[in-house]
């Protein structure tokens, strides 16, 4: 079974909690007084900090969704790299690496469905 197997299985054994989840990912994420692209990175940086690699994935791919630029998106990075020091650069770098791959795929816990 893969991973994306695993999720949608969990998902359908836990429906409440994991579409409240999702229902709080929307809301969390969507545009209001912060525009929901800076929403996503302030999630990338919280993914990179908490060293959550299903969640980075997620949150790049929903950057570069959103429209966010090379330059937005590496200023984030300094963010990362300046908050968390060394171990800090080393998952800014994991999601520069993301952020630069041309096939991207978006599995995991963290998923954020528009």
């Amino acid at each position: 079974m893969s991973e994306s197997d695993d999720f949608s299985s969990w998902r359908r054994t836990l429906p409440e909690v994991t579409g409240a989840l999702v229902r709080m990912r929307q809301k969390a994420y969507s545009d209001g007084a912060i525009p929901a692209k800076y929403k996503a990175l302030m999630a990338l940086c919280m993914a990179a900090v908490d060293k959550c690699e299903p969640c980075l994935n997620a949150y790049v791919e929903k950057a570069r969704d959103l429209g966010v630029t090379d330059t937005e998106f590496t200023e984030a990075l300094e963010v990362v790299v300046t908050f968390a020091g060394c171990v800090g650069e080393q998952w800014a770098l994991k999601a520069w690496k993301i952020w630069k791959k041309e096939n991207r795929e978006n599995e995991g816990c963290c998923s954020v469905e528009s």
